[in-house]
């Protein structure tokens, strides 16, 4: 009997120690960002010497982002790569350039679905627009990324436990009037009076957020009418007298940091995306001064991620961009003659690239880094040669539950290949 005991005891612990051990993802997705914006951003927010939280993470590589027959990825393209993991075309968006595409595993359908339907609870946050593609198509599919009314209703209609951003325009019928504005669905379907039917607590702003329980089942967060930002070039800024984002509306850390505890309380793993859009849409423009507060946003939700971390290390995080949006340089003069502080900047660099520095009663004055060791504040100004999304200069960085997979040169579908190794417990090849 003894004898008998021990040899189911024995393979009993073989069973266990062979099933393959899986954790929670959180994917955040700082769009647009290269080396150099994240240098950009460290000078302001933590100084040349200071270390930024992305700094901190544990892992990093090459980020290798081309898609099947281009080197440069639209958002939407690469946003399908990371959700499906296989190489497609520029125009897609949760297609194959309006076709069917089966992912790295073999699936129909995005990871973030696959992970739905095993029962893992799977949430959105997003500082733009919905239908933003770097979040959305990890629940939606589409032809074209302009069909909003379809990409917004299998959002909506996808189940997630969680979904934050702007875009209420996008979720009420035309002649409908929400919170913020007057909805433009051609459609007639009222995705907000849908979401509460089927059970989502709906909020508008910051404060509803911090005051809604963590024990609601499922809850959508519609924080602008567009985009919780205003993207607009400094000179528009200016003229509207705009902020570069809005008060109202929680900051992209915030939502991160109360959808983590909401879905801690769930009790399960669970696969969290999140994307800052305004470091892309502010380098588009061109707009410094916003790109740079942008950026020290993204590196909020790195900070809320990492403490996450400290307490929850079945966890995988991963951060990486699809594209270098606008090919931001770093500059502080000629080698021979740095700048000083109080000169004026010119409009351009010798070669005749766009020279941006901080705009002080209609003259452009150098941004002042943040003190560094000997406390001393140094000059510079951004040079800014397009307003394109570029190929070059990107990252991924990780850190916790199998981020020592990530080193040396990652495929952007390899995103996808580790969320599936650490949610699914397979490695994919």
């Amino acid at each position: 009997m003894l004898k008998q005991k021990l040899i189911y005891l024995l393979c009993l612990f073989f069973i266990i120690s062979c099933k393959p051990k899986t954790g929670s993802v959180i994917f955040f997705h700082p769009d647009g960002m290269s080396l150099a914006h994240w240098d950009a951003v460290r000078l302001v927010k933590v100084g040349p010497d200071g270390f930024l939280e992305w700094d901190k993470m544990e892992n990093m590589a090459v980020y290798r982002g081309h898609t099947r027959r281009y080197l440069g990825a639209t958002s939407n393209a690469g946003a399908t790569i990371h959700a499906y993991g296989v190489k497609v075309g520029i125009y897609s968006f949760g297609m194959d350039n309006g076709e069917p595409v089966t992912s790295a595993s073999g699936k129909p359908f995005s990871i973030m679905t696959e992970a739905k339907k095993r029962g893992l609870s799977v949430a959105l946050c997003q500082s733009g627009v919905l239908v933003e593609p770097g979040t959305a198509v990890f629940l939606s599919q589409s032809k074209n990324r302009k069909n909003f009314d379809e990409i917004s209703l299998q959002i909506i209609q996808s189940g997630a436990d969680l979904i934050f951003g702007g875009g209420e325009k996008f979720l009420l019928p035309k002649g409908v009037k929400g919170r913020f504005g007057e909805g433009i669905r051609k459609d007639g379907k009222n995705l907000i009076v849908w979401a509460k039917q089927q059970g989502y607590r709906v909020i508008y702003d910051k404060e509803e957020m911090q005051g809604l329980p963590k024990t609601v089942e499922k809850v959508l967060g519609v924080f602008a009418y567009e985009n919780t930002y205003n993207d607009h070039t400094e000179e528009e800024q200016v003229r509207k007298k705009q902020p570069h984002y809005i008060d109202s509306a929680p900051s992209i850390a915030e939502m991160t940091k109360w959808a983590l505890e909401f879905l801690k309380k769930k009790n399960k793993e669970f696969l969290l995306v999140v994307e800052e859009e305004g470091t892309d849409n502010f380098s588009n423009k061109n707009n410094t001064e916003g790109l740079l507060e942008a950026g020290k946003r993204a590196d909020d939700v790195i900070a809320v991620v990492n403490s996450f971390l400290n307490k929850n290390r079945n966890t995988l995080f991963v951060t990486a961009s699809d594209s270098n949006a606008s090919g931001l340089l770093v500059a502080d003069g000629y080698p021979k003659k740095r700048w000083e502080a109080e000169q004026t900047l010119p409009l351009q660099t010798d070669k005749g690239a766009p020279l941006d520095g901080k705009d002080i009663r209609g003259i452009q004055k150098p941004f002042l880094t943040f003190p560094d060791k000997s406390e001393r504040r140094m000059p510079f100004g951004v040079i800014w040669p397009t307003g394109w999304d570029l190929y070059s200069g990107m990252v991924v960085k990780a850190s916790g539950f199998h981020s020592s997979h990530v080193k040396g040169i990652v495929d952007n579908t390899d995103i996808y290949k580790l969320m599936y190794l650490t949610l699914f417990g397979k490695k994919l090849h």
